[in-house]
């Protein structure tokens, strides 16, 4: 959840982060890029892809520095916050190396930089110690323009946001390889996202939903064809509900098509399917306006329990799933299906130090129905810090 600016005495500016090792045992394999994160995406379906099953890894990936201030400009008040963790991804997967979490700023009701999408709900993250998290829910930081409405238990929140079309060519790299390759998304619309949200002392619901234009475009043919749009929108209903003093259930379930990229795992935007009338296999060489792409259905689901034995010892528990509709020109090994569950007993002495220990399984199902799970334990020590902890 962003932190909202409030308005103080005095302006205020923290140093804070903490240093943080992960030893995990894994019993299976998953791509060795992503050993320190459980991302159902990531488990083979074919055994033996990453070797033999059984890997140890040691890593300080989840390690975080940040910095924030706030303090009252023109009347309203400022708050700017800048986060990093060392956990590479993209080209940089596998790396210990620096990751932007947030660059932004709020100046009232006006947030502008890379923060939790209005579409996300950050609080249903559960209290785990994995880094990456339930796969069925909505998790991306991304740049945006925001502009909040309201004050007190409801707000409601509008942004537009950076696009990003994760487009599937499928089988059209098998068919005519040239034009698989270049074949990419089309993001010349921003996001459009919005969210509603009630807070009471029995916890939270939130209610947001996307609008989104998602596209390929052909690159090095004549006017850029095969080309076409599709709309992708999507809803997402989520709630925080506490039990007793401390204890909280975590709820989430979103639907909708093409949206994907704002998923924490699993699928793509858009993929392939022939077009109406047009019967598989294709003939070779493909009759030109026999295929088309179009936005993926995609349904997640994530429950999970925080409990709290007492003031030191606590635990979370839960499970969370991801299913896409694939298209039917998709690779038979493209995503169709995702587990993640997870259970851990967590220490905490005092709330700068975390000592902890999870078991966690992950499931992957792909178009053709070929599976693979993982299944492993984690055990992380944390050790934060802040510049309050000195005044």
């Amino acid at each position: 959840m962003v932190q909202a600016a409030h308005a103080q005495d005095a302006p205020n500016f923290e140093v804070y982060g903490f240093a943080q090792v992960d030893f995990t045992q894994d019993f299976n394999r998953v791509d060795p890029a992503w050993d320190d994160a459980l991302r159902p995406s990531k488990i083979p379906t074919t055994q033996g892809t990453f070797g033999d099953n059984g890997q140890t890894s040691i890593s300080v990936k989840q390690s975080r520095f940040g910095v924030k201030a706030q303090q009252d400009i023109a009347g309203k008040p400022l708050f700017v916050k800048f986060e990093f963790d060392l956990f590479g991804v993209g080209g940089d997967a596998g790396q210990t190396t620096f990751r932007l979490r947030h660059a932004y700023g709020q100046w009232g009701p006006v947030l502008a930089g890379q923060t939790n999408s209005v579409f996300m709900d950050g609080d249903i993250f559960p209290n785990t110690i994995e880094y990456w998290g339930p796969t069925g829910m909505v998790f991306l930081r991304n740049p945006q323009i925001r502009y909040t409405f309201g004050s007190g238990p409801g707000q409601f929140a509008i942004a537009v946001e950076k696009p990003g079309n994760d487009i599937d060519p499928g089988n059209i790299r098998t068919v005519s390889p040239e034009l698989g390759a270049n074949i990419r998304g089309d993001e010349s619309l921003p996001d459009l996202t919005g969210h509603y949200r009630y807070q009471g002392d029995w916890g939270h619901v939130q209610l947001a939903g996307i609008l989104r234009r998602v596209g390929y475009e052909t690159v090095g043919t004549t006017d850029n064809k095969p080309k076409n749009t599709k709309l992708g929108w999507g809803v997402n209903a989520t709630s925080n509900i506490k039990v007793g003093a401390k204890d909280v259930v975590h709820l989430g379930v979103v639907y909708g098509e093409g949206i994907a990229s704002y998923m924490n795992d699993g699928g793509t935007d858009m993929g392939p399917e022939a077009a109406t009338g047009v019967t598989l296999p294709l003939p070779t060489p493909v009759p030109p306006g026999s295929l088309r792409g179009d936005v993926l259905p995609l349904l997640g689901l994530t429950a999970y329990y925080d409990h709290y034995w007492n003031d030191q010892w606590s635990s979370s528990v839960g499970w969370s799933m991801t299913k896409v509709d694939n298209t039917d020109f998709q690779e038979a090994t493209a995503y169709t299906y995702g587990q993640y569950a997870s259970a851990n007993l967590l220490y905490t002495p005092d709330p700068r130090i975390l000592i902890g220990g999870e078991l966690l399984w992950g499931e992957r199902k792909d178009f053709n129905d070929n599976k693979g799970d993982d299944l492993r334990v984690q055990v992380s020590f944390k050790y934060s810090f802040s510049s309050k902890d000195f005044r």
